[in-house]
């Protein structure tokens, strides 16, 4: 097997048990969808890498990660996919907005559906649910945080 092709297999390999190691663990955090259970995730990683708890430490771990990495895992760590009302949904409470966004089906593009994910996720509470506030773009629904709620 060609050395290339054996990092691409193990690259591959990682990103997907990253992934997938994410996907499992993000909802043990709580509060859910703060920054707060962000960093409870990063500690938890750092410690399972056999590190101490401690700010220092924590910081030699996001730094030994990497810039990209660190974007990949917040990314995976704050988006949700609800595959019965085909939404997509990033909801970083570093960003100003929550993004919905449709997977396909423009038409399921709703703000009944997104408040029905909303509720799915786990959201509703932190999410402004005055439909006044929300905006509409082309294929996007951006909703303003509830900022009592939101973690930040």
């Amino acid at each position: 097997m060609k050395k290339t092709n054996q990092s691409h297999i193990q690259a591959n390999m990682f990103d997907f048990a990253l992934s997938e190691l994410i996907k499992t663990q993000r909802d043990s955090f709580e509060p859910k969808w703060s920054v707060d259970s962000w960093v409870k995730l990063l500690i938890w990683l750092s410690l399972n890498c056999g590190l101490s708890g401690e700010r220092k430490s924590l910081e030699d771990f996001v730094a030994a990660l990497g810039d990209p990495l660190t974007i990949r895992m917040r990314k995976l760590f704050f988006e949700r996919i609800v595959e019965n009302l085909s939404l997509y949904i990033i909801a970083d409470p570093a960003d100003p907005k929550i993004l919905v966004m449709p997977m396909g089906d423009a038409a399921a593009l709703t703000y009944e559906n997104c408040k029905e994910a909303f509720m799915i996720v786990g959201l509703i509470t932190r999410v402004n649910q005055d439909f006044k506030v929300w905006e509409t773009h082309d294929q996007l629904i951006s909703v303003p945080w509830n900022y009592s709620e939101s973690g930040c």
